[in-house]
This record gives structure tokens, sequence and C-alpha cells, in this order.
């Protein structure tokens, strides 16, 4: 059965409350306007591709590494991972470096499990394919990436892991925005109809079956911001939060 972590309010781990502080100070994480692919005006834009240090590299591997151990040990019926997969560009590193601390915390847990990623055009020439790293066929893979907005991405994963011969048996992101798909008139108008939907992670869930977690939620976002962030920013989080809360 299909699940997702996720964590709110004042019982957020210690983990969880460093990786959000870590993307707030470092500007990972960000308020103002920004348009989302779907066209959605967010008052928040989550940015993976500037942990680009070496401190905010094992802060965010470290976050992603204690997720997955919590992921897998609630989800006991989830297959043990054999691959961890990065897609092609950001989920590459992220891979990388949360395998390497995976192994750190549990060596003889993870010291078998290898990585992978894709290319995003086939090689035509040497090893040839589009996979690097160990290969997918007959093997369990848990997909690690930062944030599904539309779900197109993650679909195409699936379908490459498929493809290959592999099977997702989870997905873990950094932010789930729990926030709903936009519906037709919104995608053309730009005005949201009110109806209630699915996010797209839990469309994943749905559609795939595979069980999904999340290092942090925008509900945690809320929480770590409250007394410590700036009002105005809190402020358009609740009210972006209650206008787009997604049904699932």
């Amino acid at each position: 059965m299909a699940t997702s972590t996720q964590p709110t309010g004042s019982s957020i781990p210690a983990f969880k409350t460093a990786f959000l502080e870590s993307c707030l100070s470092a500007n990972v994480l960000t308020f103002g306007t920004f348009t989302l692919k779907s066209g959605r005006k967010s008052p928040y834009f989550f940015n993976a591709g500037s942990f680009h240090t070496s401190a905010l590299l094992s802060a965010i591997s470290t976050a992603y590494a204690h997720t997955i151990i919590s992921f897998l040990a609630s989800n006991p019926s989830i297959p043990k991972p054999d691959i961890l997969f990065g897609p092609a560009y950001k989920g590459i590193p992220i891979a990388c470096s949360t395998l390497l601390e995976l192994y750190r915390l549990d060596p003889e847990t993870w010291s078998p499990v290898s990585y992978s990623f894709n290319r995003k055009e086939a090689k035509d020439h040497g090893e040839g394919g589009n996979i690097v790293g160990a290969g997918l066929k007959g093997k369990n893979v848990l997909v690690i990436d930062d944030v599904i907005t539309a779900g197109t991405a993650m679909r195409e994963t699936i379908n490459l892991v498929a493809k290959e011969g592999g099977k997702v048996v989870g997905l873990v992101v950094a932010l789930d925005r729990v926030e709903k798909m936009p519906g037709p008139r919104e995608k053309e108008e730009g005005v949201d109809d009110g109806e209630p939907r699915m996010s797209a992670i839990g469309q994943i869930r749905s559609e795939f079956g595979v069980p999904t977690a999340s290092i942090v939620t925008l509900d945690d976002l809320i929480a770590v911001l409250k007394g410590k962030g700036d009002e105005n920013d809190l402020k358009r989080l609740e009210e972006y939060r209650r206008r787009y809360l997604a049904s699932d």
C-alpha cells in the first residue's frame, strides 16, 4: 500500500529543522513571487542546485539519509533497495552523497547498495546506453530527487527504470509542497477553480502505487518560520497553503 511521510508541527525531528535552517540561511529557500512550471504564482522557491558547498551538500545528504532510514523502517513491506537512483541533473550529486552518508550511518546495510543516474541523451559510443553506474535490470530502485512540481519528470523516471528492467520501490524528495495540481482553467487562464485535487506526489502514488516520503513539507517550513521568520513571508505561505492545499 502506498504511503507518505509528512511530519508536521512541533514533532519535527532535529535533523529536519537543521535542514530547513540551512536552506534558509543559504537562500536555497527564498521568498518573493515565483512562477512555477504550472504557471501558478508561488510565494516561495526551493532550488536544490544551490547545495554546491561541502557544508550544504553534507546538510542535504544527512537529511536525505535519515529520511530514507525512517521511511524504510516505517514501511517494512518495501523491498530493500539495490540502487539509489538520481535523475539527471540535480538528482545526480544528491544520490551519490546520500549513499555515502547512508553507508556512514549503517555500513552493514548499505555497503552492497549502488547508485545510478541517467544521461539526458543516450550515448552511442563506448559502453553506450543512457544509464551511468549500476545497471537497473532486475533491481529494486529507490528514486531520490529534489521537488516534484508537475510530476512529468518523475513519470519519465519511473518509465525509464521500468524500460531498463528495474522496479521503483520508493520515491524520496527534499520538499513536498503539498499543493494541489492546477485545473484546466488555471492552466489556461491562471484562475483557480477552487475544486479539490491531488498533489503531484499524490498522483504519482495513486498512478504507480509507489510509496513516497519527503524530508520536509510546506507545513514544516511554516512551523520553523513561526517566531523566527518574517511575518509577511509567513502570512503569505499560510494563505498559499489554505488556497492550494491538496486533497491527499
